[in-house]
């Protein structure tokens, strides 16, 4: 009965970032920005870090793959989105919106546990720096990023399939820029207490383990920072942490704040405000805030401007 209910809902309207029509145009180029700015800024770094061998090492392995799912994610929604600008009528397939939801999920999880393995990266780098390059050796880093990407693609199928679930009757119009779960379970018929906890739960589990990792990492850090005796030593350690303290401040904090809460104490617009930010000004800040903080990123910048103003 479900399915045929659910069979017969072939599309949704989305309702967009706003409904003010003089608003549409500057809006669609004001995206339009950012989404070049994140292109030029992700797919940037990654070909910087693969033509430059100094940069083969694990952190920017870890910062390569972060500039990947950036790109990717903001990739799934944000087309879409400036299609919404532009078009009369935002209209979704029900098939394009599950493939949404699925992508979404996987590359947001994916950056989640990404940022967990670049905190423990830093936790070696700082805390065993005679041992960094032993310890995270190529097949460690390997091994994480598959449990990074593997992680990704069981929260995707898990929420997916708890969306899959859901009927829709007559109503058509998501309250939403993109398709997201919450407001899928706000615009469905049948949702029930056990659709929310599922939610809620998996939401828990992939904000909740990367920020403990992180935490214990960053705990552990401080701990070795302390015991650093010049004060040289210490900017040093702070200051090949704080980028990354950035970036997980942002992404987490705007997450958790869209998600880990009841869909019935969440506006439908504070919801979207929060997606928007992770969704696009995160990645569009991360490539900035690795590559303006991080010598490293600012040499070979220079280098690589370098031969091809000679060229």
């Amino acid at each position: 009965m479900a399915a045929d209910k659910t069979s017969t809902m072939i599309e949704f309207i989305l309702a967009g970032l706003t409904n003010q029509p003089g608003l549409q145009l500057p809006l669609f180029f004001l995206f339009l920005g950012f989404y070049v700015v994140i292109m030029v800024g992700n797919l940037g770094l990654i070909k910087l870090i693969g033509l430059n061998s100094h940069l083969h090492i694990p952190m920017y392995f870890f910062l390569f793959n972060l500039s990947f799912i950036d790109f990717s994610y903001s990739s799934a929604i944000i087309p879409k989105m400036l299609m919404s600008f532009v078009s009369k009528k935002n209209i979704i397939s029900y098939t394009g919106c599950m493939t949404q939801v699925f992508f979404f999920c996987f590359f947001v999880i994916s950056e989640c546990f990404i940022l967990a393995a670049m905190a423990y990266d830093r936790y070696v780098a700082i805390c065993k720096p005679l041992l960094y390059m032993v310890t995270m050796s190529p097949q460690l880093c390997g091994f994480l990023l598959l449990g990074v990407y593997g992680m990704g693609v069981l929260g995707a199928i898990a929420h997916t399939g708890n969306v899959l679930c859901l009927t829709f009757c007559a109503e058509n119009l998501l309250h939403h820029y993109m398709c997201d779960f919450l407001p899928l379970l706000e615009l469905s018929c049948n949702s029930s207490y056990m659709n929310t906890l599922v939610v809620f739960t998996l939401v828990a589990i992939d904000i909740g383990v990367p920020i403990v990792t992180i935490f214990l990492s960053y705990g552990f850090i401080l701990s070795s920072i302390f015991h650093i005796t010049s004060t040289e030593g210490r900017s040093k350690a702070f200051s090949a942490c704080s980028s990354h303290i950035i970036v997980v401040c942002l992404f987490f904090g705007s997450g958790a704040f869209a998600y880990l809460k009841p869909p019935s104490n969440v506006a439908l617009d504070q919801g979207k405000v929060c997606t928007l930010f992770y969704t696009i000004v995160v990645p569009m800040l991360n490539p900035l805030i690795y590559s303006l903080r991080n010598k490293d990123v600012k040499l070979a910048m220079k280098k690589t401007l370098g031969r091809i103003t000679f060229s």
